[in-house]
C-alpha cells in the first residue's frame, strides 16, 4: 500500500469526526447569534445616574428668538439606560406664540428619553394665563385657571397636559373637582374625565 493510499484511507476514516466537529461549531455559532447580549459590567444596564447638574436650567427658542419653553430644577440626574432625566423641584413654563402661557411646578419630575413628555409628580401646581375665547367660537373669555393634582403629564410639542389622578381646578367663576383631566392649550379646551363636582357662576354671553 502506497503512502498516498494510506493517507487517503485515514482521511476517509476521520471524515465523520470532521463532519461532527463542523456541525458542532455551526450549532455554537447559530446559538450565539440568537442569544441576547450579556449584561455589561459597566453599569449601563442598570437604572443608575451617570451625571447630575445642580441648579439646572434649559430654554428653547422659536425661529424668531422668542422663548417657547423653559425648564428649571434644583437638581437634574441623567440615566444612560433609557436616556431619561429626573428632576428635583422642577418648574416648566410654556410660552408658545398665540397660546396662553402655562406654568407648572412640582416636587419631582421626569423627562422621557425621547424628550417628548415631562411627568410632574407630587404637589403639582399649574396655572394658565387668562385668554380670549377660541377663534371662531361664541364662548366667553376665560380668566386665569389654576390646577392642583399629584401627577401631570405634559407634552410641550402638542401643548397638552393630562392626568388620571384627582384634580382641583380654580378660576374666577368658581372651583371644580374631578378625577382625570385633559388640557389642550392649543384648542383652549379642558376635558374632565369623571367624578365632576363643584360650583361655577354663570357668565353672560357676549353680545
Amino acid at each position: 500500500m502506497t503512502p498516498r493510499r494510506t493517507l487517503l484511507d485515514r482521511i476517509v476514516a476521520w471524515s465523520p469526526v470532521f463532519l461532527l466537529g463542523g456541525l458542532a461549531a455551526l450549532t455554537y455559532w447559530l446559538d450565539a447569534q440568537i442569544q441576547p447580549p450579556r449584561p455589561r459590567a459597566d453599569g449601563n444596564s442598570r437604572h443608575d445616574p451617570d451625571l447630575f447638574i445642580d441648579d439646572f436650567s434649559a430654554v428653547s427658542f422659536d425661529p424668531q428668538g422668542r422663548v417657547r419653553q423653559a425648564l428649571t430644577a434644583k437638581r437634574a440626574q441623567h440615566y444612560p439606560d433609557d436616556g431619561s432625566i429626573d428632576f428635583l423641584a422642577p418648574s416648566l413654563t410654556l410660552t408658545e406664540p398665540g397660546e396662553p402661557r402655562i406654568a407648572v411646578a412640582a416636587d419631582a419630575g421626569t423627562l422621557t428619553g425621547d424628550h417628548e413628555t415631562v411627568t410632574m409628580r407630587g404637589n403639582v401646581r399649574a396655572t394658565r394665563d387668562a385668554t380670549a375665547a377660541a377663534p371662531g367660537s361664541r364662548g366667553t373669555p376665560q380668566g386665569p385657571i389654576t390646577f392642583r393634582t399629584e401627577l401631570l403629564r405634559v407634552t410641550p410639542k402638542t401643548s397638552r397636559a393630562e392626568t388620571d389622578a384627582p384634580v382641583t381646578i380654580e378660576e374666577p367663576r368658581g372651583i371644580i373637582h374631578a378625577t382625570g383631566m385633559i388640557l389642550d392649550n392649543e384648542a383652549r379646551t379642558i376635558k374632565l374625565k369623571s367624578g365632576v363636582r363643584g360650583t361655577l357662576q354663570p357668565q353672560p354671553l357676549p353680545k
